[in-house]
């Protein structure tokens, strides 16, 4: 399915509104969502069986926080983050706590251990998948540079993929394309784990 060209307007103006959202929330309102959705997070770990998890530190106002990410490694699991490697998947590399994180492009913090290429994907049980929206039939919006779009197909199909927004993130209906990986589950810090249909 390709989008029209009014299509993909809407899509770009709800990047922007959703963008600007996140800017004007206070640092108190973001730490408090942060902290629940930690919360919702690991009590999902405890009984989804995942061993290794794919997370990702946020950048700016982006929902989580390296709390979270702290948390699932303190939980036992085996935590992967993301490299950027020009427009090719993502590559992951472990995270093994905060020295092992360097500052990389785009704001971002990546893992300075060795990469462990862009098929290690394939061995998380969960996927923690970065959005600015997600719409109850799965459909993701991101930033719009289609990294995940690349990486998730490559992730297992047992595998959950599981989104984190703010509350009114999640949305009634997004636009689709052919290409998108529908996620099978949204946190909100208010709702914790909404499932989706897979």
């Amino acid at each position: 399915m390709t989008l029209s060209a009014d299509e993909l307007a809407r899509k770009e103006q709800w990047r922007r509104e959703l963008t600007a959202g996140r800017s004007a929330t206070s640092g108190n309102a973001r730490a408090e969502a942060n902290e629940a959705l930690r919360t919702a997070v690991l009590e999902h770990l405890r009984y989804s069986g995942a061993t290794t998890v794919c997370a990702y530190v946020p950048v700016g106002s982006e929902p989580g926080s390296l709390e979270l990410v702290d948390g699932i490694r303190e939980h036992g699991c085996r935590v992967l983050l993301p490299i950027v490697t020009g427009r090719q998947p993502l590559e992951w590399a472990e995270y093994t706590g905060p020295d092992s994180l360097s500052r990389a492009g785009f704001g971002l913090l990546e893992p300075n251990n060795s990469p462990l290429g862009i098929d290690a994907i394939s061995t998380a049980g969960l996927v923690l998948v970065p959005a600015l929206a997600v719409d109850r039939r799965g459909v993701r919006l991101g930033k719009g540079a289609g990294y995940y779009d690349r990486s998730l197909p490559l992730a297992s199909g047992t595998a959950d993929l599981l989104a984190v927004v703010r509350d009114e993130e999640f949305v009634e209906n997004l636009p689709a394309e052919a290409h998108d990986v529908r996620v099978h589950g949204v946190f909100t810090p208010s709702g914790g784990l909404s499932p989706l249909p897979r």
